[in-house]
């Protein structure tokens, strides 16, 4: 039986604005989209990265290597002004983060898309079989988780571009070092347990990773606020809608509150380190090697 739903005619079924949108061919398009966007986020940032290096960084290891010899060099000239293998590196690690804080900005543009369309599906489509809702569903609940993690990929990587150096430190310790490193890794913590001064370089890492911690916290500040009044717009929507949207809405709602807390304990810890952030650069180069 053909049924008229808001202009669309489809049999058998009543479909939302939002479903009528979505056919199956589109979802797939952006379903590929996404997984060519996932590969991209893994394998691009590297390449594109190391178009810049003078010192033909390329890959993971290149870097720590890189980075291991020029730290040494850098923190045995008793400077702060970075060296220029040191200051290779850095570079070479914004422009990584920039570039995935770009391909995750674009994917989760493209993610949140199809799960909007998706959610609206499931508690607007009231002749679907408990099958096609329980598919509806699940996909929903896979694309939206797939667009938090997205989301975090942002603001991780926003992170990393704003103080590039301070998030390079901890391939400095982690794993094993060589006696040389190891030697300035040392005097690192002796002059972090020193408070009777600094040395320039320390003075800059010190200077980077308490900038590190405030981009954090600005941002997390921010995802707070945004899901915060987001849950609020959630529940009053809720108001003289079906009872099927009004449990999707509550409950999305209740994840919005959920991630407002989350958010607002993340920028009240990184708050809490660029007010003091020697122990925790500390801890990082006591406890990583």
């Amino acid at each position: 039986m053909a049924v008229l739903i808001g202009g669309t005619v489809v049999d058998g079924l009543t479909v939302s604005p939002w479903s009528a949108r979505f056919s199956g061919r589109v979802i797939a398009l952006l379903a590929a989209v996404a997984v060519l966007l996932t590969v991209a986020f893994v394998l691009v940032p590297g390449v594109i990265a190391g178009w810049g290096s003078d010192r033909g960084i390329g890959d993971e290891g290149e870097l720590r290597s890189a980075l291991r010899v020029a730290f040494v060099g850098y923190w045995g000239s008793g400077v702060g002004e970075f060296s220029p293998a040191l200051g290779d590196v850095v570079d070479y690690w914004f422009r990584y983060h920039v570039v995935k804080a770009l391909i995750a900005v674009v994917l989760f543009g493209v993610l949140v898309v199809p799960a909007a369309g998706l959610w609206d599906a499931f508690a607007r489509d009231s002749a679907l079989g408990r099958w096609r809702r329980g598919v509806l569903g699940a996909a929903g609940v896979g694309v939206t988780v797939f667009a938090l993690v997205a989301l975090v990929a942002v603001m991780a990587n926003v992170q990393g571009a704003v103080a590039p150096y301070a998030s390079v430190l901890p391939m400095l310790v982690d794993g094993g070092v060589d006696p040389e490193l190891a030697g300035a890794l040392d005097q690192v913590s002796r002059g972090l347990a020193d408070s009777g001064g600094a040395s320039p370089a320390l003075e800059v890492m010190i200077s980077d990773f308490s900038r590190y911690h405030s981009a954090m916290a600005v941002i997390a500040g921010v995802a707070a606020m945004v899901f915060g009044v987001l849950s609020v717009v959630l529940w009053k929507r809720r108001v003289g809608m079906a009872s099927v949207e009004r449990r999707v809405l509550g409950s999305f709602g209740v994840v919005a509150v959920g991630l407002a807390v989350v958010f607002l304990v993340v920028a009240v810890a990184n708050t809490t380190t660029v007010a003091d952030p020697v122990p925790a650069l500390r801890a990082l180069f006591d406890g990583g090697w």
